[in-house]
């Protein structure tokens, strides 16, 4: 279906999307496994500093528990550390500055000197020294008066910190889940640039061909949103004994991820490449129809992450195109720029036998020399 035109595009209703309730309660559905680990490990890590240990109001061991696991996409567990020794670090100083200069409006201003400087030295992260600043903060405005239950906050604080990390492991969140999400933002995403594309060298429009090139070069976002959640899930994995079957998965997931990257940067040049060739307004079919093809073996690529049968089913259609992917074959008396066009696609067809589990060297081998 070809794309609407300027003129006939949809207008959203901006009111009518503002009120739509449906991205709100998805939002919210989707945080319940980051909801629960939080509940979890503050809930416990206050529990057991309170009836365990005695400590009457163990207030950051709950703060240090939500700071630290937060509702952020990353929840690898190094994160997690670095962010509970952020905090972990601004509870000493400030202890320790309470201790020496006491409580007061100038005291504050130069502990918090102080923990940002030295968190900026530990760590070249800023949200590190965010999380240590505002422990800081709490203990200079709520001081006790007792040296010994001032100490019992930094043991407050790593109980927290203990048990964000052990509900990352023994609670992990659905990393398939949020894996599938971003990787179909991502084929979607590749799908409507080709399709762009093609329409433009079907009917020889330079602006269609454009508009695809625009939706290709939109593409990286998606490729580092995808990359994030496995590096995430990934991590997780290596800890959670609840996690350890998936690895392999995962494993396949970074192999599909890997080629498809390279898929995207190549699409790009073979957007530029048909936009310079439609300047004459010619219709390019053989091209299209080759580029279509590739096409559907990238959504079947797409599929194949959780339907794995569709992996073959992409591997046969895309070696099928590499076969006769030359193009003094297919195009007997083709302009330079045709026949750049045509190469521009064998990199292409490259990554995606890649991407179905196809070696590198039998990859390059599926397509005619030139």
């Amino acid at each position: 279906m070809e794309e609407p035109t300027p003129d006939t595009r949809a207008v959203p209703l901006r009111v009518r999307d503002r009120l739509d309730p449906r991205p709100r309660l998805v939002r919210a559905a989707e945080s319940w496994p980051a909801i629960a680990q939080i509940v979890v490990a503050s809930a416990g890590a206050f529990a057991f500093a309170h009836f365990v240990l005695g400590h009457a109001s163990p207030v950051l061991a709950g703060t240090v528990a939500v700071s630290s696991l937060g509702l952020v996409r990353d929840a690898r567990p190094r994160r997690v550390a670095e962010t509970v020794a952020g905090m972990l670090l601004g509870i000493l100083v400030a202890e320790l500055l309470l201790w020496a200069i006491g409580p007061g409006w100038w005291q504050l201003a130069v502990t918090l000197a102080v923990v940002l400087f030295l968190a900026r030295v530990f760590s070249p992260q800023a949200s590190f020294a965010i999380a240590a600043a505002i422990q800081g903060l709490i203990v200079l405005l709520f001081p006790l008066a007792s040296t010994d239950a001032a100490w019992d906050r930094l043991v407050d604080g790593a109980i927290g910190g203990i048990a964000a990390l052990l509900v990352t492991a023994l609670i992990p969140r659905n990393p398939r889940a949020e894996l599938l999400r971003d990787a179909r933002a991502l084929f979607a995403g590749a799908d409507a640039a080709i399709n762009a594309i093609v329409q433009g060298l079907r009917s020889g429009d330079r602006a269609r061909a454009d508009r695809g090139l625009e939706k290709a070069r939109a593409l990286d976002p998606l490729v580092r949103a995808w990359q994030e959640s496995l590096d995430s899930a990934s991590a997780v994995a290596r800890i959670s004994p609840f996690l350890r079957r998936r690895r392999s998965e995962l494993d396949r997931y970074r192999r599909v991820l890997t080629a498809t990257d390279l898929a995207v940067r190549n699409l790009r040049v073979i957007g530029r490449r048909a936009a310079y060739l439609l300047d004459d307004g010619v219709p390019r079919p053989v091209s299209a129809d080759v580029l279509a093809g590739l096409g559907r073996g990238l959504a079947l690529v797409g599929e194949s992450l959780e339907d794995i049968g569709q992996e073959s089913v992409a591997r046969e259609g895309v070696r099928a195109i590499a076969a006769h992917l030359d193009p003094a074959e297919m195009l007997t008396d083709a302009t330079t720029g045709e026949n750049n066009l045509l190469v521009a696609m064998r990199p292409l067809t490259v990554d995606l036998l890649t991407a179905c589990g196809v070696g590198d060297d039998d990859a390059r081998a599926a397509i005619p020399r030139l």
